[in-house]
């Protein structure tokens, strides 16, 4: 039998872009300004990322400011960025945090044993600069790309509701895991095996590697730079992740009716990591008067970092496009 398929050899540099320049160097050609700090949430030290466009005067003097949340596996301080860089350059302040057992936050890498635990960590920080000066008055949204697509509509759902204005002004999904694609669904099997250890298996790295990277990036050099990430999780699932990533998605496809904001969700039709089938359910239940959803004909699952930079372009312009029209139509930098 042949062996299973490795992931490609990475380059080893220091940072994504390569060994040189230096961050500061590297941000300040690009026109922004980028910090990093660590956070701590109710359930655990979150490390964090800012980015602001050098042309604001002051922090406050942006479009509206956009919490991202990154992906299974990954963290926030490698390709993710491109992301946040193309968002900070547009003008808008972008904040990030990697989720906890992901990054440099707290927790064992690659285990979550309770997502709303996860999620109301990177809400709690999302919330401590959403309500700070000078960012209080700006309009606010979330945006998620693939298991952060779940982990944000799980933090909008469990934000508090407040009676003056919302929270969110809106949401923006990149290929959010809300529905597993053939083949992808955790083993009830296993899971049901290794739950009769009453919780001593939670943490075990042991289930069914599918290769996921692989079927996220369609650009072979861009697969090779992801796979360079030094705090990437790459071993197998562990049981608890896998369960919990189970449960909640099914939890919150329930509640997709309770999502009122608006949103933009986009996906690849041949995404084999998380299912378009997700982005069409939310589209379809969401209660939210102004949704879209765009479908990108054959793309992967990571639209942003993984496809060919003129793929790539096309998903940003129509991000660009979504959150702009957002900010003119819902009054720019009313009054909270």
């Amino acid at each position: 039998m042949a062996p299973p398929p490795r992931d490609p050899p990475a380059p080893a540099t220091k940072y994504f872009w390569g060994d040189a320049p230096e961050p500061d160097e590297y941000y300040a050609s690009l026109g922004l300004r980028h910090t990093e700090a660590y956070y701590q949430s109710p359930h655990g030290r979150l490390f964090t990322h800012s980015f602001h466009p050098l042309t604001a005067a002051d922090d406050g003097d942006v479009k509206a400011i956009v919490f991202m949340t990154h992906g299974y596996g990954s963290d926030s301080s490698w390709m993710f960025q491109t992301m946040a860089i193309a968002y900070a350059q547009w003008g808008y302040a972008v904040f990030c945090a990697d989720l906890l057992g992901h990054g440099r936050s707290d927790g064992i890498h690659g285990y979550f044993g309770d997502m709303d635990t996860v999620a109301d960590a990177s809400l709690s920080f999302f919330l401590s600069v959403r309500k700070s000066q000078p960012y209080s008055h700006l309009p606010a949204f979330l945006l998620g790309e693939s298991m952060g697509g779940a982990a944000t509509l799980l933090a909008y759902l469990r934000s508090p509701r407040e009676s003056q204005s919302p929270q969110w002004n809106g949401i923006i999904l990149s290929a959010p895991l809300l529905v597993f694609p053939d083949g992808l669904n955790p083993s009830r099997i296993r899971l049901f095996l290794y739950g009769l250890l009453f919780g001593i298996a939670d943490t075990w790295a042991v289930m069914p590697d599918r290769k996921m990277v692989g079927k996220s990036i369609r650009d072979p050099e861009k697969l090779r730079v992801i796979a360079a990430n030094p705090r990437r999780y790459a071993g197998p699932p562990r049981v608890g992740t896998m369960r919990e990533l189970a449960r909640v998605t099914a939890a919150i496809r329930e509640r997709l009716g309770e999502v009122t904001a608006p949103f933009l969700a986009v996906h690849g039709t041949d995404d084999g990591v998380a299912s378009p089938e997700g982005s069409r359910l939310l589209y379809e239940r969401a209660a939210s008067e102004d949704k879209s959803l765009i479908l990108y004909d054959g793309m992967y699952h990571s639209l942003v970092q993984g496809e060919s930079d003129e793929n790539r372009d096309r998903v940003l312009a129509d991000m660009r496009a979504w959150i702009d029209e957002r900010v003119r139509r819902y009054g720019g930098r009313a009054e909270a």
